[in-house]
């Protein structure tokens, strides 16, 4: 949750103070980095000298814009800093660096799953207290929750995503005379007369399982609720429940529509998520229509140089019968490796990382949403940027991580097996929900258990 308005003051906590979820941070957790050191804000040669190796899953326009950070860190402290693309599967990518022996200093973690999962290995250091002190002052305490494993704290949310939000070409919707949705019967209505002037609908990313299980989850927050949705994140409802079915019911009925879905599910299935916005907003539209998270905007004002707000516009996604429209986030975190070569720099790059300062370079890049609340406002790029990120405050406590982020990565988190891929499978023939559901069942018992 991006804090765009200031309210930090009745958010203060003192260090190891329990948080909001309840986790009672130990002693260890708030300081069993590298001590107080300071971010290198002095003279700008406090690590000079010194190589910061840095990995995450950007590539693209996010590198790039995230590079502006390490730069920045550069010029305060002297540090130089490398960066390397892991693609989605971070896991696999690192425990391969890990056990090469050539283990990068920090990860930029992009799943609390894969957060969890590094810190049962032991491959993370704890955050030093100057970084929790920093995230008391400057984020909402559910940031820290996320960032915690079993009481300590290893990891601190950078970046964040607003996943509920549903991208549309205001030509197409002119064109087919029809206003942004209130309600998801009313989407679905839109859709199709968006379909009858002669363009598909929805642009759907299916070659990589996730934007597939975002579809789902906020299909699911909204039809089943907060509380069944925390019960499936932790698997402790089966995904045969019934909520499960009836959520991938009205999926696929999306799904089964060649009309609504651009290319049907084989194109869909063949499409990745940048080419899923360029369908919508390139040069030659092939839907009118993309859902995806706020990170969509940076590739529409970078890679297609188009504007924001006027070549393209949002609604949040929209509630489903009477339930609630939901709020999904997300976010990569920032974590420390024990066996980095540089574990003191690491810990003061991820301190730099804390403040508002750093927050505000990728800001003004655009792409970008902060769960830093001191971050400025006048930051964002763009208003529309601004009113994403304000949506995210506003949803206050019925925010919800994203689900497939919090499972293990055998189910969650990697391509071509688990929820991705009976997603996938789901997309390909969307006609028997029931046996996708024990499809997905099979594959998260497993996960789970192992």
């Amino acid at each position: 949750m991006t804090r765009i308005k200031s309210r930090t003051s009745n958010r203060r906590t003192t260090a190891c103070a329990a948080t909001a979820l309840g986790l009672a941070l130990t002693a260890t957790a708030c300081g069993g980095g590298s001590g107080d050191a300071g971010s290198g804000s002095g003279g700008g040669t406090e690590l000079e000298g010194q190589t910061v190796s840095v990995a995450g899953v950007w590539t693209g326009v996010e590198q790039k814009n995230f590079q502006k950070v390490l730069d920045a860190f550069t010029e305060k402290t002297g540090a130089k800093t490398t960066f390397t693309s892991t693609g989605d599967n971070v896991s696999t990518v690192v425990g391969s660096k890990i056990e090469g022996g050539n283990a990068p200093d920090v990860v930029m973690v992009p799943q609390v799953g894969v957060l969890q999962q590094f810190a049962d290995k032991g491959w993370l250091k704890p955050l030093s207290s100057k970084v929790y002190n920093k995230a008391g002052i400057h984020f909402a305490p559910v940031w820290r929750d996320y960032g915690s494993v079993n009481g300590k704290y290893y990891g601190l949310y950078f970046k964040a995503s607003h996943k509920s939000t549903v991208w549309y070409s205001p030509d197409a919707f002119a064109q087919a005379g029809v206003e942004p949705p209130k309600s998801y019967q009313e989407m679905m209505k839109s859709a199709r007369v968006v379909a009858d002037s002669g363009l598909p609908a929805f642009s759907v990313a299916g070659e990589a399982g996730w934007p597939l299980t975002d579809w789902f989850e906020n299909i699911y927050l909204s039809q089943a609720g907060p509380d069944n949705y925390d019960k499936l994140a932790a698997h402790e409802i089966p995904w045969t429940h019934p909520t499960v079915v009836e959520a991938l019911t009205t999926l696929g009925e999306l799904f089964a529509d060649k009309n609504l879905v651009a290319g049907g599910g084989k194109g869909a299935l063949r499409t990745d998520f940048p080419e899923s916005v360029e369908h919508v907003f390139g040069d030659e539209p092939k839907a009118g229509m993309v859902y995806e998270g706020d990170f969509v905007g940076g590739l529409i004002s970078g890679e297609l140089n188009k504007k924001v707000g006027e070549d393209a516009k949002f609604f949040p996604f929209p509630a489903i019968g009477k339930g609630k429209a939901p709020v999904i986030g997300g976010g990569d975190a920032a974590t420390v490796l024990k066996d980095g070569k540089n574990p003191e720099a690491a810990m003061k790059l991820v301190e730099f990382l804390a403040t508002p300062e750093a927050a505000e370079i990728w800001a003004e890049a655009g792409g970008f949403v902060s769960p830093n609340e001191s971050v400025k406002l006048d930051s964002y790029q763009d208003p529309t940027t601004r009113q994403i990120a304000e949506s995210l405050v506003e949803a206050g406590g019925t925010v919800r991580f994203d689900m497939s982020d919090q499972a293990p990565a055998a189910f969650g988190g990697t391509q071509g097996a688990g929820e991705w891929k009976a997603l996938q499978d789901f997309l390909r023939d969307p006609s028997d929900p029931k046996a996708t559901a024990r499809a997905l069942e099979a594959a998260a018992a497993k996960a789970y258990k192992d």
